[in-house]
């Protein structure tokens, strides 16, 4: 026959109840630690979708960071290239996979920002479907000329415009590309018409303007850069808030005559929507630190686009704002992609 405990009824309640608090404070103290998925990220190779063609500028940037990110994660990232419908057919790659840090996705302005409102139906919401890792270059565009034009400032350029309603047509990268919305918002703030002329790149708009098939293009810095400095285009602006290094003599639009104008191109990395705050986190501060190398810095400058490196939060907000400003110029211009 067993014994009875010390104490009777009252020392076996004793003992369940603390028995109990012992289970629901392990249960607690399981519930608050972190995944093993997320303590241990990443375990496993990290594929960045990229949603432009291989060579392009934003391609060769992400390039110039993989290496710093694979020693630093301990995992390689594989570049997935995906371009295609102004970044969609990538990012609504990314949108369908799960939110565990695995896959990310590179995205532009365009398709971070303005896709929504210039495509009908759109295979992802920038807002629900991913959640922001950080921003990671900008890239100023500039606004250039044949030199049989007739103008060598801005204001000339705008007066000449003004004088020809409709009869000066400029050429950028492609409908829907920033450099199309760059076009349209600054012939909205200088009030004139323009003949917009899509081109497949920002190259072929450059050469088209240096060899006088058409007599303005707005395109970026790698395109032009070049011919700008041998005097085959007359640069009269860069888009940017601030002057570029590359190019210090030339002012910005806003210095030329538009206060308040200010158009980047840009791109920046994020994760499918659920992905945890703490790998989050861990991706952001690895993408600064790369951008923060000095000879990282260096390279991606010789390529025309300026470092960005963000917060995951600070990104998020500019993508809102560059949001409701493009959806504002989209409406003006009624531009309209199917």
């Amino acid at each position: 026959m067993t014994a009875p405990l010390a104490g009777g009824t009252n020392a076996r309640r004793r003992q369940l109840t603390l028995a109990a608090a012992c289970t629901l404070l392990g249960g607690a103290a399981f519930a608050q630690a972190p995944s093993p998925s997320v303590v241990d990220f990443p375990n496993r190779p990290i594929r960045l979708v990229v949603t432009f063609p291989p060579g392009g500028s934003a391609d060769a940037v992400v390039r110039l960071l993989v290496p710093r990110l694979n020693e630093k994660l301990g995992q390689p990232v594989v570049v997935d290239n995906r371009p295609g419908a102004g970044g969609n057919v990538g990012l609504s790659l990314v949108a369908k996979t799960p939110g565990d840090g695995y896959t990310l996705g590179l995205g532009a302005a365009g398709a971070l920002t303005a896709n929504v409102n210039l495509y009908a139906q759109m295979p992802f919401d920038p807002v629900k479907d991913f959640r922001p890792v950080g921003m990671v270059a900008a890239t100023p565009f500039v606004i250039v000329g044949h030199p049989s034009i007739g103008a060598r400032t801005q204001r000339e350029l705008i007066a000449l415009a003004k004088a020809k309603p409709g009869t000066l047509s400029i050429g950028h990268g492609g409908n829907g590309t920033a450099m199309h919305l760059s076009a349209a918002l600054f012939a909205q703030m200088a009030d004139v018409k323009l003949v917009e002329v899509p081109y497949r790149g920002s190259g072929p708009a450059a050469l088209d303007a240096m060899a006088g098939q058409i007599p303005l293009a707005l395109v970026d810095l790698p395109a032009s850069l070049q011919q700008i400095k041998a005097g085959k285009l007359v640069a009269f602006a860069v888009t940017s808030a601030q002057r570029v290094p590359m190019l210090p003599d030339v002012p910005t639009v806003a210095e030329a005559g538009l206060p308040g104008y200010d158009s980047t191109g840009w791109f920046g990395v994020v994760a499918p929507a659920g992905t945890p705050a703490p790998v989050v986190a861990r991706l952001n501060a690895e993408i600064n630190a790369a951008l923060g190398d000095e000879q990282i810095k260096a390279s991606i400058r010789n390529l025309g686009a300026e470092p960005a490196p963000t917060s995951s939060e600070a990104f998020e907000a500019y993508m809102q704002s560059e949001t409701k400003k493009w959806a504002k110029v989209i409406q003006a211009a009624h531009i309209r992609l199917d």
